[in-house]
């Protein structure tokens, strides 16, 4: 037998009324603590607005399904402007906490990048 609630939280955004979702079916929103593991030289556009690239790495545990699991990933991240001349002065192996957006690298590369709006720096690097 199936849980009708459970149904209605997995079926698909069509498939849902309007009112029936918690969350919002555009959302695109990442917060990720995280250390550097590379940094790329400031870059400018041709509009002359600053570029700065990273890596940066992740490792935590997290529950899954009841089951307690090791987590790693390394992310490619960028930001613009302002936050691009704090992001291109981080040093390697400083941690933070990073708020951005996924979007595709490029219109021929659908790798996920980060696009940080937002840093914090986390205390005891």
């Amino acid at each position: 037998m199936t849980n009708p609630e459970l149904k209605k939280n997995l079926s698909l955004p069509s498939e849902r009324s309007s009112g029936d979702c918690a969350c919002d079916a555009v959302s695109n929103e990442l917060r990720l603590t995280a250390h550097v593991i590379e940094i790329s030289p400031l870059r400018r556009t041709p509009a002359g607005i600053a570029v700065a690239s990273v890596k940066l790495g992740h490792e935590s545990r997290r529950d899954e399904a009841g089951v307690m699991r090791e987590v790693s990933v390394e992310l490619a991240a960028m930001a613009i402007g302002e936050l691009a001349h704090v992001l291109a002065a981080v040093q390697p192996g400083a941690r933070m906490t990073v708020t951005g957006f996924l979007a595709a690298k490029s219109a021929r590369s659908r790798t996920p990048v980060l696009h940080v709006n937002n840093i914090e720096f986390v205390e005891g690097n």
